[in-house]
């Protein structure tokens, strides 16, 4: 680890570790702008905004910079300031400025510093170039006439997500970020995770909004509107109205939503607690009597969709099981099934979700029953958000409510679904045979909670060794597939979570405002699993009353059918 003293406009700073000037710069209560340095990516030094000059008068990129001892720079000289105002001119006269009717309004990096440095007009020529919408995809639509080529997402896709659908092509002027031979992202192997739209400095990638369908059937007095919120939602929601990352905010939102019109909020906590009863069966009885190991979470509908596009002969390792979100609609649909001729109302189930996926993953066919979709709508934590502002609820103001019963009640163990490690967490707890607190803490230190990509945890099932690995980030499950099928890893279950700290960490959450932004979001999702008196799946009694009623003969609505290709071969 390097340490050293750097002199900084003037002021000895310190640096220990840091790899470049800008963290160096930045660690002394200095923000430089940027638009192509995430610290989860590699350096791509493309945007040249954060430019500092040497004590000779030359400009250096300090996102790819290494500190050095001794080293003097000016952050803030006449020369810095024209480049920076230059390069903002450059790119603002060859994008689309149509900033107020823009999905990134307001939350557009691009503007944020056009304002900053205080950009009042353009000396420079609109190049002409209108190029075609793409909203072909169910989750995510890209204008590439706002992109500015900072080359965020084509790294944010290949790096961590290993799928790499985006790339840039031609050159000069003609250069821009397309998908292979410009085709649409329905046509490409886009899994819908959305993670390019968060971290796009602009409107070029942002995720479809289907606020207005819900407004639509608000109004609708022959709809019976039901909701369900995810278990990441209620420590992230506050951040959009000024509140601290991880802050519960489970009993404000359920009153927002009462005042937008919601017939009844529910919890997919009680979902989840469905899927751990039911994935557990399944582990459990491949576990004793053998089966085709490892068992894959099949929660992720962005992870299903890597694995149908980069790996279909292990589909037949995925759990059957319907994600929480689809479960919990086929349950409603199911609920509500008889009722229009009794009140004339037709049910609409809309899911609030933290993931772009599950936009995808409601309109997949196979996920229908009786030719209906069990989720109607969905909308993320960023598009309640607006419905709320668009409303004029004082969110801050509001005053806590309780979710509706029978589907209000959800286990410790359901709603940490939200975050890496767990849905791995609550099987384990169902799959121990004693029921301690005792048990709980050893569970904790097992190894799979925290932030790292890939944890790995080993317990003892009814005297035989259980193997579970935990992922997060497409890439790392790229990774552990790799070293299942090449032998040097053998594993009994596995969790895999596309987003970057799982659910906490989706794409249609609030964009984290710093690193620490996951951790304080899980921090808040564990503190409501620690104060929860129900602990385990099992121990919700709205779970035995589904089974022996709505669900009784009908286990079917919990599960579906993948096409193993594996299988298929022999």
């Amino acid at each position: 680890m390097k340490k050293g003293t750097m002199i900084i406009d003037g002021y000895k700073i310190a640096y220990e570790g840091e790899k470049n000037i800008l963290e160096v710069v930045r660690k002394a209560g200095i923000e430089l702008p940027t638009f192509c340095y995430h610290s989860e990516l590699s350096i791509y030094g493309a945007c040249r905004m954060c430019i500092v000059e040497d004590q000779w008068g030359g400009t250096i990129a300090s996102c790819s910079t290494p500190p050095k001892d001794g080293m003097v720079i000016y952050t803030n000289t006449p020369k810095i300031q024209k480049h920076r105002c230059m390069i903002l001119e450059l790119l603002l006269s060859n994008h689309h400025r149509d900033c107020t009717v823009c999905e990134k309004n307001g939350k557009c990096k691009l503007q944020d510093l056009a304002v900053r440095f205080g950009i009042k007009g353009i000396r420079f020529s609109a190049m002409p170039d209108n190029q075609e919408l793409d909203d072909s995809s169910a989750s995510i639509v890209r204008n590439p006439n706002k992109c500015i080529m900072c080359g965020d997402c084509i790294r944010m896709c290949e790096e961590v997500q290993g799928v790499g659908v985006l790339g840039l092509a031609y050159r000069g002027s003609k250069i821009k970020v397309t998908s292979a031979f410009n085709r649409q992202l329905a046509q490409v192997q886009c899994v819908n995770c959305g993670q390019c739209t968060a971290v796009c400095p602009t409107g070029a990638l942002h995720v479809k909004n289907e606020t207005k369908k819900v407004w639509d059937v608000l109004s609708n007095k022959n709809k019976r509107v039901v909701a369900q919120i995810a278990p990441a939602l209620r420590i992230a929601l506050g951040e959009e109205f000024g509140l601290e990352p991880g802050e519960i905010v489970t009993g404000k939102i359920v009153a927002a939503m009462r005042k937008l019109g919601f017939d009844e909020i529910y919890d997919t906590g009680i979902a989840a607690d469905l899927t751990v009863m039911e994935e557990t069966k399944e582990f459990t009885e491949k576990f004793k009597e053998g089966g085709t190991f490892p068992l894959f979470t099949s929660c992720c509908p962005a992870w299903v969709r890597y694995a149908e596009h980069k790996y279909p002969e292990l589909l037949c390792n995925i759990s059957s099981c319907r994600s929480p979100q689809q479960m919990f609609g086929a349950v409603i649909k199911e609920h509500y099934r008889n009722t229009r001729e009794i009140d004339g109302r037709d049910t609409v189930m809309v899911s609030i979700m933290p993931c772009t996926a599950k936009k995808f993953e409601a309109s997949r066919p196979e996920l229908e029953v009786h030719g209906e979709r069990d989720v109607d709508i969905v909308i993320t934590t960023q598009e309640l958000a607006f419905m709320i502002k668009e409303a004029g609820i004082v969110f801050n103001e509001l005053e806590a409510e309780s979710m509706d019963m029978p589907f209000g009640l959800a286990s410790g163990a359901g709603l940490i679904f939200g975050v890496t490690g767990g849905v791995a967490e609550a099987v384990l707890r169902r799959c121990y045979k004693q029921k301690t607190a005792k048990t709980l803490k050893e569970i904790i230190f097992t190894g799979v909670r925290g932030m790292e990509g890939i944890k790995e945890a080993e317990i003892d099932l009814e005297g035989r060794s259980m193997r579970v690995a935990v992922v997060h980030g497409l890439n790392n499950a790229q990774k552990i597939v790799k070293l299942i099928k090449s032998g040097e890893k053998q594993y009994d279950f596995v969790e895999v979570m596309a987003c970057p700290g799982g659910c906490i960490g989706g794409a249609g959450q609030p964009i984290p405002a710093s690193a620490g932004t996951k951790k304080l979001r899980a921090k808040g999702i564990y503190e409501v699993d620690r104060t929860s008196q129900i602990k385990r799946s099992e121990e919700n009694p709205m779970i035995m009353a589904l089974y022996n009623g709505i669900l009784q003969n009908k286990r079917h609505l919990l599960h579906v059918s993948r096409e193993c290709h594996a299988c298929k071969k022999e």
